[in-house]
């Protein structure tokens, strides 16, 4: 076998190695697994970081989509079609048994993998999408008036509970709607229901704090 096919499947099959048992497992069990060697490992990667970076890669940068950003931001579509499109294809990509098992068991461990990827998710989604629920509810910009912690919980929060029918699925293994699709559409309509009486009073309050 040559050497880019074996480092393909040592990356293959550490990505289900590491969603079975978590990053404790260790590189040898992984070797044993697959029936080679202990440095064969070592020969395609300097350390079980440097394989834990090549899963990160492999798992989440691969099935991160460049259409997401740009759709949030696309103020041509009103912003509740925007989000139902971008978590019905983020449900689509993500709901994976080996990448929700590595996010949660990355979370438990200091490679970084889950703080990464949340920061990814804040940049370029929730504080994206705050801005936009501000512009379409005709409220000040953030040249104005910043961003505050508040709105941006808000939309971890929508995001949060569209996750965590990931989390019953292959964490807890217990039963989730059977149409995910409709139940996104709900958690995204009463979001944006409630948001849009809420979030004018959030600002008026964070206005007199400010004056106070």
């Amino acid at each position: 076998m040559r050497a880019p096919e074996r480092e393909r499947l040592i990356v293959d099959e550490a990505i289900r190695f590491f969603a079975e048992h978590g990053f404790e497992g260790q590189t040898r069990e992984l070797a044993k697994r697959m029936g080679i060697a202990h440095s064969v490992i070592y020969r395609h990667f300097p350390s079980k970081e440097a394989l834990i970076e090549r899963v990160y890669q492999e798992v989440y940068l691969s099935r991160w989509s460049q259409d997401w950003s740009p759709l949030i931001r696309d103020r041509g579509l009103p912003l509740q079609v925007r989000l139902t499109r971008f978590y019905l294809d983020y449900v689509a990509r993500v709901f994976e048994y080996n990448w929700v098992r590595i996010f949660v068991f990355s979370g438990m461990k200091s490679f970084g993998i889950a703080g990464r990827y949340l920061d990814l998710v804040r940049q370029e989604i929730i504080e994206p999408a705050a801005i936009e629920l501000r512009h379409e509810l005709k409220l000040p910009g953030i040249e104005i008036s910043p961003l505050t912690g508040r709105e941006t919980e808000m939309f971890w929060g929508l995001h949060g509970r569209i996750f965590y029918l990931a989390i019953r699925k292959f964490i807890y293994a217990t039963p989730v709607p059977s149409d995910i699709e409709q139940t996104v559409r709900d958690a995204i309509d009463l979001f944006l229901d409630g948001a849009r009486l809420a979030l004018p009073r959030m600002l008026e309050h964070s206005e007199a704090d400010v004056k106070l």
